[in-house]
């Protein structure tokens, strides 16, 4: 079977490998040949049969992968979504719905469609200007809002704001900056801040079949910087009590932005008023370890997207209730809490003698500024951390969040 990987990068690139270990071969097609150097930096061309552009005509290019002799079309990140979603429509094969393109790319669009389908999502709106969003917040009687890019993905300029003043000054700052792909942002959302427990499902779907293969709990805080940033996460088992209110919800969101056949990363607020939906990717989810994940739950959603490309019946006889994770498993994002020099790399040794430390993944360049932390990009990476009593993984953490504070990176 040959695959093409629209972006193949972040987890697109493990991707690629799974399908590669399965016999598939795989063409990469770029979405624009501006992406940032973040995503690019572990590219491998060789894991791929054809390198193409994909930045002209969308129907000329499904013309040359139908003649290839392509099977299916995936995004490898969030870049690659609608292109990827373009171009399964254009050559009919299985893939989302093309109604609601715009609803899985743009998160105002995204929020509009999930409400009109009876899905919970923040108030909000859409803006191109910092003043009629400071009056929008005004007039609204929030008394705190998120600021974000409509287009990006991660933490990527997201601000928490409780007065007038820091919307307008949250807002100046979005629509003057580059999102995470690069590209400038013309419009900035506005939304409240939603309070209470978050979580991501990543789910694979096919003609409309929707799997659970993966849920996770997130636990952010605050950088020093006073943003956002990711602090851990851990997973939760798809037949537990505390998952029971998200299934129905996920599948009903996926639903409603016509999420049929693929890959998507759902984030879901539980709140006083019920779940919430934060935002979902028609796509893997980033910042992960693949091998990690199947080495304590047998399957990962990469796994399960691969082997569902290759045979989409199997994915009908997956059950994800059925997963089970073993011992304590923590994704421990990497804080850098103050800007300096990045220094030599002995600190990954020093984190590889933590007990419970089972993966590192670092972006870390010694000699190079090292800002700090208040986004998913400037993060220095992330570490698995694993045990079977749930204790030890917490003194691991506690040691490494120590250790960041006594200028492990710097």
């Amino acid at each position: 079977m040959k695959i093409a990987v629209i972006d193949g990068y972040s987890t697109g690139r493990l991707l690629v490998s799974a399908l590669r270990d399965r016999g598939a071969r795989c063409v990469h097609v770029r979405s624009s040949p501006d992406m940032p150097e973040y995503f690019t930096r572990a590219f491998d061309a060789s894991d791929y049969t054809e390198l193409l552009d994909g930045g002209g005509d969308p129907a000329g290019l499904a013309r040359i992968l139908a003649a290839s002799g392509v099977d299916r079309v995936v995004a490898g990140t969030e870049s690659g979504v609608i292109l990827a979603d373009t171009l399964t429509h254009l050559m009919g094969l299985p893939g989302n719905r093309v109604e609601t393109l715009a609803a899985r790319r743009d998160k105002q669009s995204m929020a509009d469609t999930a409400a009109a389908a009876g899905v919970a999502v923040p108030r909000g709106r859409r803006f191109e200007e910092a003043d009629a969003a400071a009056a929008w917040f005004e007039a609204s009687g929030l008394t705190e809002a998120v600021v974000k890019p409509p287009n990006s993905a991660g933490t990527d300029n997201v601000r928490f704001c409780r007065s007038v003043d820091e919307v307008r000054d949250a807002c100046k700052s979005v629509l003057c900056a580059d999102n995470l792909y690069g590209q400038p942002n013309t419009a900035v959302l506005v939304q409240e801040r939603v309070r209470g427990v978050e979580y991501y499902a990543n789910t694979v779907s096919h003609d409309g079949v929707h799997r659970f293969a993966e849920l996770w709990r997130y636990t952010k805080r605050a950088g020093s910087v006073g943003h956002p940033v990711y602090d851990y996460e851990e997973p939760v088992p798809v037949d537990s009590a505390e998952a029971a209110p998200l299934l129905g919800f996920v599948t009903a969101a996926l639903d409603a932005l016509g999420i049929v056949s693929g890959a998507a990363h759902t984030e879901v607020m539980t709140t006083a008023r019920g779940p919430v939906l934060i935002e979902t990717g028609a796509r893997l989810g980033g910042g992960t370890a693949p091998a990690v994940v199947e080495r304590y739950a047998g399957i990962s959603q990469t796994a399960l997207l691969a082997d569902t490309l290759l045979a989409p019946e199997r994915l009908a006889e997956f059950r994800d209730a059925a997963v089970s994770w073993s011992g304590a498993l923590r994704n421990v994002a990497l804080i850098n809490p103050a800007a300096g020099i990045a220094g030599p790399l002995d600190w990954t040794e020093r984190l590889r003698e933590l007990p419970t430390l089972v993966h590192l993944a670092h972006g870390v360049a010694p000699g190079r500024h090292l800002p700090a932390t208040s986004d998913l990009i400037n993060s220095p990476g992330y570490v698995y951390l694993a045990a079977e009593d749930p204790d030890e993984v917490e003194r691991d953490y506690r040691a490494l969040r120590a250790l960041e504070e006594d200028g492990l990176y710097t």
